[in-house]
């Protein structure tokens, strides 16, 4: 099965075996977090840490001389890991290195991670408070901890290792990151989104950039609970969602945009078909009747690219109920409009805009530039057509994400989009800690815009009440 290991670990030469290194105390793994540096704090590692380096490369050097690593693809993982785990112990004893059992085991834990896993990655994807993953190159790492960027103490043996693993985490869908390609967007088994740019155009080293998605999925109720809602505004969105009302989700690079879209998928139907597209596909409906579809970029001929344009018009001929589109970025704007004036009622999407008027100008924007030679004022009356409710998310200063404004778009007065603001949100300062104090007001609308829409549902009463809890 190893073709390459050898019962009297031949591979291993005879100074190398008579030769005992002294190993220090492992970094930790999953089981024990790696401590994190202050964002300040400098990056220099501790002699101690590069000699545990210098071992621990040591060591995985003579392993992959005694085993088949091709062997291993084929096996279970943990099958592989006890393999891994026999050779390593092996290794240690042959060469003599002085490490307690537990130390012993950190590092075959962390061997086994370089093989079979993410290598130096695992330890921050086992953490369930950790937002973002940033690695600029082998040896900094940063990550996003409640709302706040921190650099790590985790490092790569170099360069190509993290390259090894960019190209193992693409590989995964079916992608690749290479010289030829070195731009790629992927994801994890999880969903959590992939972007990776390597060598020429990352001078210092690939760059990997993965936004982590939580094991337990948030729910509206979670985001009353961390103050990003109001319960009344909670039960106005529970209503927008139910009521089959368009909606556009608006806001900044992790204003929590994603996440909204997942707790507000989670109030359709169970019997309605609802078909996702996005660029990597992120979103996790829990209903039965979800078809996912997910983009796809040019083979090495520069062939065989399939654009979210292209994907929302094949939507159109799947008979869906619903569309959700995971980003709007560019011409495909126009035709999610156009689903969601032709019959699929309660079909979303998120782009990036800072306040609902730049969304629905954002729109406006991205139409044209699609090539679609439409006077203004037919793009604008067809997105007041298409378009009931924007919801726009924010990431304050101290990285709290708050829903700060619930905006209806109601009609045109000349060539104007009218929009109304059902909930805001309103700073009242920070507290000593340096968190902002807020609250969400109703702006004492009583009957929105969808009123007639609840009512076909039978929910006016329960956004009568809402509204009116808001507005108290």
């Amino acid at each position: 099965m190893f073709g390459k290991r050898h019962s009297n670990n031949a591979a291993l030469s005879a100074p190398e075996q008579a030769a005992p290194v002294e190993a220090p105390k492992p970094e930790p793994t999953q089981s024990n977090p790696a401590p994190v540096q202050n964002t300040g704090g400098g990056g220099n590692t501790s002699e101690r840490s590069e000699e545990y380096y210098e071992t621990k490369a040591t060591i995985f050097n003579a392993l992959f001389e005694t085993i088949d690593v091709s062997a291993l693809a084929g096996m279970q993982p943990d099958r592989a890991r006890n393999e891994i785990r026999t050779i390593v112990d092996e290794i240690i004893a042959i060469r003599n290195v002085r490490l307690s059992v537990a130390e012993q085991n950190q590092l075959i834990g962390e061997i086994c991670d370089d093989i079979l896993g993410y290598g130096p990655l695992e330890p921050l994807l086992a953490r369930d408070d950790i937002a973002d993953i940033m690695v600029n190159g082998a040896k900094h790492v940063f990550i996003e901890a409640n709302g706040k960027m921190q650099k790590t103490n985790i490092r790569f043996r170099d360069n190509q290792q993290l390259m090894n693993i960019c190209q193992r985490i693409v590989s995964q869908v079916g992608r690749r990151v290479d010289e030829s390609s070195p731009i790629c967007d992927a994801r994890l088994l999880d969903g959590s989104r992939v972007n990776v740019i390597a060598p020429p155009l990352s001078i210092d080293g690939p760059a990997l950039t993965i936004r982590k998605f939580k094991k337990d999925k948030l729910k509206l109720d979670d985001l009353v609970k961390f103050g990003s809602i109001s319960p009344a505004g909670s039960k106005v969105l529970q209503i927008i969602g139910a009521c089959q009302c368009n909606v556009v989700i608006s806001g900044g690079t992790g204003s929590g945009k994603t996440t909204l879209l997942n707790c507000l998928t989670g109030f359709i139907h169970p019997d309605e078909r609802i078909i996702t597209c996005e660029d990597a596909a992120e979103l996790q409906l829990q209903q039965p009747h979800v078809v996912r579809l997910e983009t796809r970029p040019p083979n090495l001929e520069g062939k065989g690219k399939i654009s979210m344009a292209d994907l929302v018009k094949n939507c159109l001929r799947m008979r869906p109920e619903r569309i959700i589109v995971g980003e709007v970025r560019g011409p495909e704007a126009f035709d999610l409009l156009q689903a969601m004036n032709t019959g699929h009622d309660g079909s979303m999407g998120t782009l990036h805009a800072n306040s609902p008027r730049e969304a629905l100008s954002r729109l406006e924007s991205m139409i044209t530039m699609g090539g679609f030679s439409l006077p203004a004022k037919t793009i604008r009356e067809m997105i007041v057509g298409s378009v009931d409710v924007i919801v726009q998310a924010a990431r304050l200063r101290d990285g709290s994400r708050r829903i700060t404004k619930i905006t209806e778009v109601i009609g045109m007065e000349g060539d104007v989009i009218v929009t109304q603001d059902l909930l805001v949100y309103e700073m009242d300062g920070e507290d000593a800690q340096g968190k902002i104090i807020g609250e969400h007001k109703s702006t004492g609308i009583a009957r929105p815009a969808f009123w007639d829409r609840a009512r076909y549902f039978n929910l006016e009463k329960e956004l009568a009440e809402a509204l009116d809890s808001a507005g108290s």
